[in-house]
């Protein structure tokens, strides 16, 4: 069964090297959706089964900023590493599964073209008993319903280089995931990149993947199957990490979260805030946006156990941006980071708008958008209607950017005094992104990872229809104050009040 593996290496390695028109690329992109996907924290360890020459571990190593200890194991007979490797990877030689690694568990094990109908349900039980309890599962296999791949072994069979692979379907991986017992099990068409493409094309279908890869049927056609899953249990894992890394901003941020009929998440998100960086926060001011649970109570009661967070508890009308205007002003911290509730599950990503502000930025977003996002369960017609509006605005204020419209905003508190907002509903989230670039702050775009609410998360409120005008209002404002001189913006104009000296029942 290793020789399966070991011919399946040889096989993706040589691809890799003579087809791949972006092969470096691909494993970085790769490595950061892995990151993404698990919210990878500071020591948890990773496998890397079938890693050929360890160039995805290394890359692995290097978005994780060395981290994470990585054990990297080949089942090719006297197959070292092409690159010296960071310390921070183990590179094992094993000839079978899971042979040296008996009695070992990791948190997160990853691999690329595993997984074969000879080998797959043998394989896929050994890899259940290597993850640790909570841990997780990330694999890509090759799609067989791919195009190209059937004509490409249509033609290595009459011309004698056959692709010896079985490969497995989509329905198929689900149903053995299931049977040993992973949860949590997802499977996603993923990669539109392929050969043969020239350079532009690639860069092309590289920027396309993410509408492709949500696409009705044409999601079919995509190069490869990203599988997610996780081992039932919960991480053995006890002690609080600090994701504190910048001493320049220690008590300086105030987090605004606008909240309706989030009962059930605000109590994670605080925990979570206060658990990973606490010592970056000055305040987390909650928004009761006039809900209809019993979210204003457990902010009360949360005002009352932890010392960080702030109650404002709004009367109608009701609107996300009413609420986080009114967080706004209620915020006294030098920087102002806003969020949505339902948040909880990409807090380690956070660390990334904080590096960006420690580097000096006055504007740090969130972008959904990046080459290196992950975007899971997001309904195809809002991916449609956001990249139309930003490929709208993008040629209507000449600027280049991919997603400003998120809500997860670090801004310096100059930046969110000198805001114009008008907007009373979701269209606010634009114009926190818009204003600050068209004022000349310094703004710079992370990737973040957006998985789609699930039953426990709640309902969420947008509603694309109701809330569509809105952004365009925004847009036509935008292009008046750009083009024409209509009420220009200019940093130093502030529309916010400062922040009262008490929290009101505003």
């Amino acid at each position: 069964m290793a020789q399966a593996l070991a011919d399946r290496e040889a096989f993706r390695d040589r691809y890799r090297r003579q087809k791949d028109p972006i092969a470096e690329g691909r494993l970085l992109w790769r490595a950061q959706t892995v990151r993404h996907l698990v919210h990878l924290l500071p020591e948890q360890t990773i496998l890397e089964l079938a890693a050929g020459d360890g160039l995805f571990a290394k890359q692995l190593a290097d978005v994780s900023h060395g981290e994470n200890p990585i054990t990297a194991v080949t089942y090719r007979a006297d197959h070292h590493a092409s690159t010296r490797l960071p310390e921070v990877i183990a590179f094992l030689q094993l000839e079978s599964v899971p042979g040296a690694l008996e009695g070992r568990s990791f948190d997160v094990i990853v691999g690329i073209d595993l997984l074969d109908e000879r080998n797959c349900a043998w394989l896929l039980q050994n890899i259940y008993k290597l993850l640790a309890p909570g841990g997780q599962l990330v694999l890509y296999e090759t799609n067989p319903w791919n195009v190209v791949l059937k004509l490409r072994r249509v033609l290595g069979t009459v011309f004698g280089s056959r692709d010896r692979r079985r490969l497995l379907s989509r329905p198929r991986l689900y149903e053995l995931l299931s049977e040993i017992g992973l949860i949590r099990v997802i499977a996603l068409y993923n990669d539109f990149v392929f050969s043969p493409l020239n350079a532009p094309m690639a860069w092309f279908l590289r920027n396309a993947s993410i509408l492709l890869e949500n696409m009705p049927v044409i999601q079919t056609l995509a190069g490869c199957i990203l599988i997610y899953a996780q081992r039932a249990g919960k991480s053995p894992q006890s002690k609080t990490i600090s994701l504190f890394r910048h001493e320049c901003l220690r008590g300086a941020v105030s987090v605004v979260v606008p909240c309706h009929n989030e009962e059930m998440n605000i109590r994670p998100l605080v925990a979570r805030l206060v658990g990973l960086y606490g010592d970056y926060l000055h305040e987390i001011v909650l928004v009761d946006d006039n809900s209809t649970d019993e979210t204003a109570n457990v902010i009360r009661t949360l005002q009352a156990e932890e010392p960080l967070v702030k109650g404002v508890f709004r009367q109608p009308p009701n609107g996300v941006g009413r609420a986080l205007t009114d967080g706004y002003r209620n915020a006294s911290g030098r920087y102002v980071l806003s969020m949505d509730c339902d948040f909880t599950h990409l807090m380690p990503e956070l660390r990334d708008l904080f590096d960006a502000a420690a580097q000096g930025y006055d504007v740090v977003v969130g972008s959904r958008f990046s080459r290196h996002s992950v975007l899971l369960n997001y309904p195809f017609l809002k991916i449609v209607a956001n990249r139309g509006f930003h490929a709208i605005a993008r040629l209507a204020v000449r600027r280049s950017f991919r997603d400003l419209t998120n809500n997860l905003k670090l801004m310096k508190r100059e930046v969110v005094q000198a805001l114009r907002l008008q907007e009373p509903h979701f269209a606010v989230n634009a114009e926190t992104g818009f204003q600050p670039l068209l004022m000349g702050f310094s703004l710079k775009e992370v990737p973040i990872s957006w998985i789609n609410r699930t039953p426990d998360m709640g309902v969420s409120s947008f509603r694309l229809a109701k809330v569509g005008s809105g952004y365009w209002n925004v847009l036509a404002r935008l292009v008046l104050e750009t083009r024409f001189g209509v009420h220009p913006l200019k940093r130093g104009t502030s529309t916010l009040v400062q922040a009262p000296s008490s929290v009101p029942n505003s």
